[in-house]
């Protein structure tokens, strides 16, 4: 349902003006022209802004894990080959002219396609257009946003992709480290010409999650800072009005739920609602980062008390949001009068046959290499139980890791450490098929593009840290039914905030409290040790503080490879072309009640 609300008086008279006003009590109408008349009103027109967020590399409609196309129980479908299908149609249905088309960010990163132009094939040494480059160029894209998975390959690779693009990619509150500038445009004013009338310019704002500084410090630290997202919409949005924007649109690659993953060691995570409820002079938002489904919410402004449209379009290519201002010239300025979107479903239309053509050949390629087999199993591994029952699969991440940081402390101080290492069930469809392996099969198991580190904890931050990544499981009473569907990701903790530790024995007990589950923590047979010090196999995310597991970002840093860690499991069957469970599989750690295991 559209909003219907007089806006003159931000263009007559400023955001500052109006705010200072409302402050004192008085209407907004008291700024009406002398007797209440507001000068003649044109017909309204209308224009469209059409907006992705979250694409994640995603093009074709097409799973390269599963080696088909892409399903999912809802029946989804994905890729900007289909949203180009509906850009096409909104621009069809829409004036000529009107329409614009902006990206919320995290597109390099998310699929093999992405990680093969960023590292089988880097268009930093190829010198290749990227295929999401050259798609987003060939859609019609007026402006995108950096994402927090934009810096994961680090910065040539993206301002190599940013070169390459036709549009500006936006971010504010990316800062560059020593000199505070903005490291990408702030903020860009496009002017929308209709027949017959005044041009209408429309102005996006670019914010990302502050996060960045934390989940890639390995990429950006002594590069780029992230300020916040609302004080940087309170700097910016003013300049873009004075700059003559009649709608500010903020493209805010940041979610609206509020939340923050690291705590308040940074600006907020997800500021898209508190954005629209603090800065006044937005029209409308166009979130992402949260993989949300929103298709219409108004948010008021505590000082103006106008509302504020925001929408976010579901990931990966699923959903375009569509936003539609209808705008009244008043006195010959243009005013938003009327604001509304909705989404529209990627599964309802073929794909664009000419972005699937102008792709064609880096798909195939990328299909043909994830395709390779590199090794073979002696039996299936599945992930699908990994998140409340140890199994194989997940002991093969961690004897991987171990061994990597094992090797990489030969010679050195700390080589007599026992390694531990940690690794999360990042993805429940993960199989690892008996007979040969492919690449697609790693790539399946390890979704994301972490690297490798070793740090240093002792047995009581071990045990802190197990105590910690058990929130992750619903407390439930001894004899009481269990159902793994609501038992574990208690508290919205993602699979990927649940960890579990190879090279340590340790039971959970779910039916004891949060900071009261971990039972019989031992090594090598014996109760920990609290002042035993252990080398820990983890990834650069977590060491940097993703997740804000105690200890891990501030603990004495041993191993730092670039290497990411899938490529470590590729590297470890093709050396040894098998995998053997009775290699590395040991039943370390359980989940019971009362000393009774939860699952057999």
């Amino acid at each position: 349902m559209p909003y219907n609300l007089a806006r003159g008086h931000r263009r007559a008279f400023g955001v500052v003006a109006i705010s200072c006003v409302a402050a004192l009590g008085l209407a907004p109408a008291a700024f009406a022209a002398p007797g209440g008349a507001k000068g003649p009103k044109d017909a309204p027109v209308t224009v469209t802004v059409m907006g992705t967020s979250d694409l994640h590399g995603y093009i074709e409609n097409w799973d390269y894990f599963t080696n088909a196309e892409y399903d999912d129980a809802a029946g989804n479908d994905v890729g900007l080959a289909k949203i180009s299908t509906l850009v096409n149609q909104v621009r069809a249905e829409r004036t000529p002219g009107s329409t614009l088309l902006i990206d919320n960010g995290d597109t390099i990163q998310g699929t093999s396609l992405t990680d093969f132009f960023a590292n089988v094939e880097p268009i930093t040494e190829t010198g290749e257009i990227h295929p999401m480059a050259a798609a987003m160029n060939a859609v019609g894209f007026d402006s995108t946003t950096v994402g927090n998975h934009e810096f994961n390959y680090g910065l040539p690779l993206l301002r190599a992709f940013e070169d390459q693009l036709d549009f500006p990619m936006l971010g504010a509150n990316a800062v560059t480290w020593k000199s505070g500038k903005p490291a990408f445009d702030p903020y860009v004013i496009k002017t929308v010409k209709l027949k017959g009338q005044k041009p209408i310019r429309v102005g996006i704002l670019g914010l990302t999650t502050p996060g960045s500084a934390i989940w890639d410090k390995n990429n950006v630290e002594g590069e780029l800072r992230f300020e916040g997202i609302v004080e940087q919409a309170q700097k910016y949005v003013p300049r873009m009005r004075q700059a003559g924007a009649d709608v500010v649109i903020v493209s805010s690659h940041s979610g609206p739920s509020g939340t923050s993953s690291y705590g308040d060691t940074l600006p907020l995570e997800n500021a898209s609602t508190v954005l629209a409820e603090q800065v006044p002079g937005i029209d409308a938002i166009l979130a992402g980062h949260e993989h949300q489904e929103i298709p219409e919410r108004f948010v008021t402004n505590r000082q103006t008390g106008d509302q504020v449209l925001l929408t976010e379009p579901k990931n990966w290519g699923q959903r375009l949001s569509v936003m539609d201002f209808e705008l009244t010239k008043v006195r010959g300025q243009w005013d938003v009068t009327s604001a509304s979107s909705e989404l529209r479903n990627a599964n309802t239309v073929p794909a664009d046959p000419k972005i699937s053509a102008l792709v064609k050949d880096q798909h195939q390629r990328t299909i043909d290499y994830v395709n390779t087999a590199i090794g073979t199993a002696t039996e299936t591994m599945s992930a699908a139980d990994s998140r409340f029952r140890d199994t194989a699969v997940m002991d093969f991440v961690n004897e991987v890791q171990a061994g990597a940081v094992r090797n990489a402390l030969q010679g050195t101080p700390q080589a007599d450490l026992p390694v531990l290492a940690i690794v999360a069930p990042f993805n429940r469809a993960a199989v690892i098929p008996e007979g040969p392996v492919t690449i697609r099969d790693m790539a399946g198991l390890y979704v994301f593009p972490n690297t490798l580190f070793g740090v240093e904890l002792t047995g009581a931050e071990v045990k802190d840290y197990l105590e910690y990544s058990a929130r992750y499981f619903a407390q439930t009473a001894p004899g009481a039914p269990v159902d793994p569907a609501t038992l574990t990701n208690a508290g919205g903790t993602p699979d990927y905030n649940y960890d579990m530790m190879s090279g340590v024995s340790y039971d959970i007990d779910i039916s004891r409290p949060v900071g009261e589950r971990i039972v019989d923590l031992s090594y090598d047979g014996a109760p920990i040790d609290p002042a035993q010090r252990f080398a820990v196999a983890t990834n650069n995310y977590r060491q940097s503080g993703g997740g804000n597991f105690p200890h891990i970002a501030t603990a004495p840093v041993l191993v730092n490879q670039t290497t990411e860690i899938r490529q470590l499991l590729i590297d470890y069957l093709t050396a040894r072309g098998t995998i053997d469970p009775a290699d590395f599989f040991v039943e370390n750690w359980q989940l019971t009640r009362n000393g009774e295991p939860v699952f057999d």
